[in-house]
């Protein structure tokens, strides 16, 4: 889906009672929890939005786009409700750092039309095509660190969607597609192309012209063999080859015409003064789909392919593990540092050697960089296999369920293969006894441990704890009866007994 950033009225008083009335609340989610308003987010070809508006998710305190489908025909809605709802229940799994994430959906049925409503992630920065403008326009060039730190992302994402399970074509990778967030990170919107374009065929009549102009000026994204029929991941590699090409000379010059010709975008290939870069695109834009290399193989290739530094395998270690540790640990851990204390040496025979302290690192840059690292920018799906991602399929909430539950409980997506081999729990009180604390300490059969905590109250069994454990993919289910006997033990010790905290087994 491509976004763009609103415009916001600013200066003489009428502007501002403009923008006061755009930011106006028109309608409210049936759980409460999001706010359209009246600001509109203009988009490009997304088959079947009629309309897109900004929210607020009022949980997060956070902007979201409001995206709305319209059928004027109920009857064609109904004979589509089960397609529709399999499709989004679909969508709402994607989860990876960097593909513009998809919130939640519902239906909404009147007596005049019926209205599929889905909430998608805001990305308040722009799109790649605006930031490429505006670089050309103050007179830069791309760095080069920048265009691999990028392609890696885009790519991580599209490998991604390949490897799952169906596996999930993007379609309508473009410039205007992909976006880019204030601290550089990546993330590709529009996943739902494809899905829309077979659910709503014949959606979106109102807006055929502006369609056929976005289609035409980005008609060279877009494989030879696209909406043959015979298109796969190789279509979206394509795209990506002109994406890569693009974010390295910042334009390819349509020389007046509409649409791109092959010549310019042969022209603008030749340019690149790296050998490296040139064959790496080059391999992308094939004319044969089959010889064009996969999302996957293209991480490996020489020019965006690095070895990555202890540092980095480090700081994903951290960020993986990080429920293990207190909260503000690198702060306090650099505060108690010897500044001039030696914290690598390589020494040499030969002549003097190197010595790094300290002092040398920034606390303030560490925390940047494992906040980055947090965010998606630096993924390790170099080292990833090529493996297949299941989509699970979530438990559907009627109509009736979601206008009386206020927040969606979110589904697991994957289930815990680790074995429990030792479990330690600890149960505090209140003074009135009406909610005991649980910490559960677990440790699984490859050494790593699992710390979780939750309040319980007098009416939770062992059993609904254990299988609720199971549901989110925090035990393996083969042990949900071996852990609700430890926890119904330890419970009714702690509640009839009245015996001090600490139980292990």
């Amino acid at each position: 889906m491509t976004m763009s950033v609103p415009e916001r009225k600013s200066g003489s008083e009428g502007k501002e009672e403009e923008s006061e009335d755009e930011s106006e609340i028109v309608e409210e989610s049936p759980c409460g929890r999001w706010q359209k308003r009246k600001e509109q987010v203009s988009q490009g070809n997304v088959p079947g939005v009629e309309s897109a508006s900004l929210a607020m998710d009022t949980e997060e305190g956070v902007e979201v786009v409001w995206n709305e489908v319209l059928f004027s025909d109920k009857k064609v809605f109904k004979a589509q409700e089960e397609t529709i709802k399999e499709m989004f229940e679909n969508l709402m799994q994607v989860e990876h750092p960097n593909i513009v994430k998809f919130h939640k959906y519902w239906l909404d049925m009147k007596e005049s039309q019926a209205r599929v409503i889905f909430i998608t992630e805001y990305m308040s920065s722009g799109s790649l095509k605006q930031f490429l403008k505006k670089t050309k326009k103050n007179h830069k060039t791309m760095n080069v660190k920048a265009w691999k730190r990028w392609c890696t992302q885009i790519l991580s994402a599209l490998s991604y969607l390949h490897s799952c399970e169906p596996p999930i074509i993007h379609a309508n990778l473009t410039c205007d597609t992909i976006f880019i967030q204030h601290n550089g990170l990546i993330k590709i919107g529009s996943v739902w192309h494809r899905l829309f374009v077979n659910v709503f065929p014949d959606a979106s009549v109102h807006s055929k012209a502006r369609q056929h102009r976005d289609e035409q000026r980005n008609l060279h994204f877009f494989a030879p063999e696209y909406g043959s029929g015979e298109d796969d991941y190789a279509t979206d590699i394509f795209s990506f080859g002109i994406c890569a090409l693009e974010m390295a000379v910042l334009e390819i010059q349509a020389n007046g015409d509409i649409a791109v010709s092959k010549e310019a975008i042969v022209n603008a290939g030749q340019s690149l003064e790296d050998p490296l870069m040139r064959e790496f695109t080059q391999s992308c834009l094939r004319h044969e789909a089959k010889l064009r290399p996969t999302a996957h193989d293209l991480l490996f290739h020489r020019v965006l392919f690095e070895v990555h530094s202890l540092k980095l395998l480090a700081a994903h270690c951290l960020i993986n593990n990080q429920y293990l540790l207190p909260e503000n640990c690198v702060e306090e851990k650099t505060k108690s540092f010897d500044p001039n204390a030696v914290m690598a040496e390589i020494k040499h025979d030969d002549r003097e050697g190197a010595q790094l302290k300290y002092s040398h690192v920034s606390p303030l840059e560490l925390d940047k960089f494992l906040e980055d690292v947090k965010n998606g920018i630096y993924p390790l799906m170099n080292f990833a296999s090529s493996r297949l991602h299941p989509v699970p399929r979530a438990l559907s909430l009627s109509q009736e369920q979601v206008e009386t539950v206020k927040t969606p409980t979110p589904e697991p997506q994957e289930t815990e293969s680790r074995k429990v081999v030792q479990i330690h729990c600890n149960l505090e009180s209140n003074e009135e006894g009406t909610k005991t604390h649980l910490s559960l300490f677990l440790k699984m059969d490859d050494k790593l441990h699992r710390q979780l905590s939750c309040d319980i109250l007098p009416t939770d069994s062992s059993k609904d704890l254990a299988s609720e454990l199971v549901h989110y993919a925090f035990i393996n289910e083969e042990d949900s009866e071996k852990v609700a006997g430890f926890l119904e033990d330890a419970i009714c010790r702690h509640r009839v007994r009245g015996l001090p905290s600490g139980t292990t087994q």
